[in-house]
């Protein structure tokens, strides 16, 4: 028997939240357990913090940030390269 693969959808509940939901729902298959987890919930933000999530919604796979939700958020360099903080 396969192993069930452990999906984490970390959401706040808005629309592009709704929409990665939907895609991980139709992409998950018989040896996915899929979890949608809401960070509005302070145990879920902490879990989502330790896996590295920055932005939202993100998934993680196995306790694995995947590769397509690693690397964002914001960060004060991107802010002050788009005129943050100047006259």
């Amino acid at each position: 028997m396969t192993a069930k693969r452990k999906i984490e959808v970390f959401s706040a509940g808005c629309p592009a939240c709704e929409d990665v939901v939907s895609l991980v729902q139709g992409l998950a298959c018989l040896s996915c357990e899929a979890d949608v987890l809401d960070m509005h919930d302070m145990a879920v933000a902490k879990r989502a913090k330790a896996l590295g999530v920055r932005s939202v919604p993100a998934v993680a796979i196995n306790g694995q940030l995947a590769g397509c939700c690693a690397g964002r958020g914001v960060d004060e360099g991107s802010l002050r390269a788009a005129g943050l903080g100047q006259p």
